[in-house]
């Protein structure tokens, strides 16, 4: 993905988003003082007032923490993409996505209103996409891109639903309000639908067992993407959305074992999995896989020693991650290649490099001093007091940290510092700006590591606070916290992490056997898409003929049967009928009816079946005289009789109806009778009903003194519904351009 041009790096096009990203982040700094203090700073602006629906905007620890990462790591990216794109054709094109995912992720983690936050979410989709499909040419990029779109896009559909249920049961879609009300949705009878609408939502998004296949053929993406989404952001959009929904979803067996299944089941997968590749860059997607189901495990519980560990972790993997992923990316533009088989010794050529890549690996492998030690010794603690099955819990961390070493010291020492193989010549180090990401984000994990005091009271505690409403249960955040169970478990890690790295290479050929014969998600999602397009295909087969009158009859019966289900669910029958109102007068009007009905029923000609319908229509017109509406009963008998002179003309040149099957006429019948009765009963039913005039009575009072009108139905449709009625006429004029195109169109004369 990287240009080969030598145009330089400087354009509007590179810095203006490092600008942005860089500007949010400072103006994000200053509310660290206050959150560290125990604040939360709200901002709330009305959005749909009418429905008391407000865009509200809250920071607080959690979304303190996600919105830095956010905008510094972004700030980062962004200067790396400057230079790692420098010269491309499409820069300002990705500039401009990149900028927009980053806006729309920091509107979802700082949004204090569910609705707000789902609009965001979707953002996130929607610009992932088009970052997933940048190179539009490559058709893996595109399935990449569509794969991820329509995974995280469904899980999206269900968080709707989810959000739509909680707005019921809480009576507020705000967050805060929602968390002020402890047991308002575990108590609830829709708990279940809640909880497994928003875990398929967060679950999707952040790549969980058996949605996990979509996040390593993201790698598709250009680097930056890489390093930028699949590191700190969009794939700890559904892990912060676990966080966010702690507080009132937590606390339930349900919630505990659902959680603690997924992240066990999709860190050792996914670790299984990292050592299996030999792509650099599908070795780190696998890890981050790993790092999400690890934070996935920790939020099932509610214990300080997890919690802490949780935010330990998260951030402790975004700063290690992003710095790795942008160190392939150096070695991809430096040397052509991120196959691990082919790079060694490069340390000389490339120092800084290789100081950022062994700094974060020492982190991604959790060894003393850096933060990665910590928060794995977090990690085990909270094993160790999970509520469910702690030793299991405690086992699935010590394999995935073991792989996890031994992933580290492929990707962070092998290149550089190894001899296995021959060493690459003519290989030069990058330049400043794409050395300057992975360098301070490695550079910061070995300081938060060797001082940790900071980090705690201004960042991870004030997000455990948000987590689980109180700091009384955060611990501290030590290098050495004595000879412990989680100090054995290190050592452990170390230990198999070692052998696991020296027999790599042998364990690697004995899993690509194994898993590339066994079951394979990526290839059951185009098992799943091809049977969706044969199951389209067939239905298209049924329902599409090309006939006219099954269409109309389709659209009938479908209306018949949802009308008349949700009369009997309702209870809505309306009988008996009152006749003693009924006069002379509407006695004609409703033969009159009745004998157009039957003509056009029982005619064989178009011209009298056009004529029968008419009469029909001047019936309805009739009834409308009857009942004092002159205006309407003008409209419909202008509308009736253009229809029959237009369709008379038409029908001239139509063959004849001829005699159809009775079987075919009765079936008409009985869809048309149903449909005749159903209606019937719905405007019994509203008639009979409390009728609600608040809008009548604001139509009343408006009409005269807004619009100047009396006519309250022509002040309606010219005024009120202005710009729906000249929608209904532009659909008919345009209707009619096309039907004159056809008119005047001739048909072409074979040449033969």
């Amino acid at each position: 993905m990287a240009s080969s041009s030598s145009q330089g790096w400087v354009t509007p096009a590179g810095i203006i988003p490092v600008i942005i990203a860089s500007a949010l982040f400072v103006a994000l700094l200053q509310a660290l003082p206050a959150v560290a203090d125990g604040n939360t700073l709200r901002y709330s602006f009305a959005w749909v007032p009418s429905l008391g629906v407000n865009v509200s905007f809250v920071i607080d620890g959690l979304g303190l923490l996600f919105g830095l990462l956010i905008t510094g790591i972004g700030a980062l990216v962004m200067l790396y993409s400057a230079k790692y794109l420098a010269g491309h054709e499409q820069q300002a094109r990705f500039s401009l996505f990149l900028t927009s995912f980053m806006l729309a992720m920091l509107g979802l983690v700082l949004a204090d209103n569910l609705l707000a936050l789902f609009v965001f979410w979707e953002l996130t989709t929607i610009t992932s996409y088009l970052l997933i499909g940048f190179n539009h040419d490559s058709a893996k990029s595109r399935r990449s891109a569509l794969q991820a779109l329509l995974v995280t896009g469904v899980g999206g559909l269900a968080l709707l639903a989810g959000i739509i249920l909680i707005g019921n049961v809480a009576g507020t879609f705000e967050l805060s309000e929602i968390r002020a009300m402890p047991g308002v949705l575990t108590q609830s009878t829709l708990y279940l639908p809640i909880l497994i609408l928003v875990l398929l939502g967060a679950f999707t998004k952040s790549a969980q067992i058996p949605f996990h296949f979509w996040l390593p053929n993201a790698m598709a993406a250009p680097t930056p993407v890489s390093a930028y989404l699949h590191s700190a952001t969009m794939v700890k959009a559904g892990i912060y959305l676990l966080a966010r929904t702690h507080p009132s979803l937590s606390g339930t067996d349900v919630w505990l074992w659902t959680l603690t299944i997924a992240g066990a089941a999709t860190m050792v997968f996914a670790s299984v999995m990292a050592l299996r590749q030999t792509d650099l860059k599908q070795a780190l997607a696998y890890t981050t896989l790993m790092a999400l189901g690890a934070l996935t495990l920790l939020l099932a519980n509610n214990t300080g020693y997890a919690i802490t560990a949780a935010v330990t972790f998260l951030l402790m993997h975004s700063l290690y991650k992003a710095a790795l992923f942008l160190v392939v990316g150096i070695l991809d533009h430096q040397t052509g290649t991120r196959e691990t088989t082919k790079l060694y010794g490069l340390g000389p050529a490339m120092p800084v490099t290789a100081a950022a890549a062994v700094l974060a690996g020492l982190s991604m492998a959790g060894l003393p001093p850096l933060l990665g030690f910590i928060a794995k010794e977090l990690s085990y603690a909270g094993a160790v007091e999970a509520v469910s099955s702690p030793w299991l819990v405690a086992g699935a961390f010590l394999v995935a940290n073991g792989l996890m070493f031994a992933i580290a010291a492929i990707v962070g020492y092998r290149p550089f510092f190894s001899k296995a193989g021959p060493k690459m010549d003519g290989v030069t180090e990058a330049k400043w700006p794409m050395l300057l990401g992975p360098v301070v984000l490695a550079v910061l994990g070995a300081l938060f590591g060797l001082f940790p005091l900071w980090l705690q009271t201004s960042l991870i505690h004030p997000t455990v606070d948000s987590i689980l409403g109180t700091t009384a249960d955060a611990k501290t955040l030590q290098l050495w916290a004595g000879f412990n169970l989680p100090l054995v478990l290190s050592v452990a890690t170390f230990a198999l992490g070692f052998v696991i790295y020296a027999f790599s290479t042998q364990l690697r050929a004995k899993l690509v056997g194994i898993i590339d014969n066994g079951p394979n998600f990526d290839r059951g999602w185009d098992k799943l898409l091809a049977a969706v397009l044969s199951g389209a295909k067939w239905q298209t087969r049924v329902i599409q003929t090309g006939q006219l009158r099954f269409y109309i009859m389709i659209t009938f019966l479908t209306a018949l049967v949802a009308m008349a289900v949700t009369l009997v669910v309702k209870q809505a029958f309306v009988l008996p009928i009152a006749w003693n109102g009924v006069t002379l007068t509407d006695w004609l009007v409703f033969g009159l009816v009745l004998v157009g009905t039957g003509l056009a029923i029982w005619t064989q000609s178009r011209i009298t079946a056009i004529a029968g319908l008419g009469v029909v229509g001047i019936g309805i017109a009739m009834i409308f005289i009857l009942y004092s509406a002159p205006d309407v009963a003008i409209t419909q008998l202008l509308v009736e009789t253009l229809i029959v002179v237009l369709f008379a003309a038409a029908a001239l040149r139509l063959p004849s109806l001829g005699a159809e099957p009775l079987k075919k006429r009765w079936g008409d019948a009985a869809i048309a009778i149903g449909m005749g009765v159903t209606v019937t009963m719905i405007l019994l039913m509203a008639t009979t009903g409390p009728i609600d005039r608040s809008l009548s009575d604001f139509f009343e009072a408006a009409s005269y003194p807004e619009a100047f009108g009396q006519n309250i139905v022509n002040v309606v449709l010219v005024d009120f519904r202005a710009l729906d009625t000249f929608g209904e006429i532009a659909v008919v004029l345009v209707a009619a351009i096309g039907i004159f195109a056809l008119l005047r169109s001739k048909p072409e004369k074979d040449e033969a």
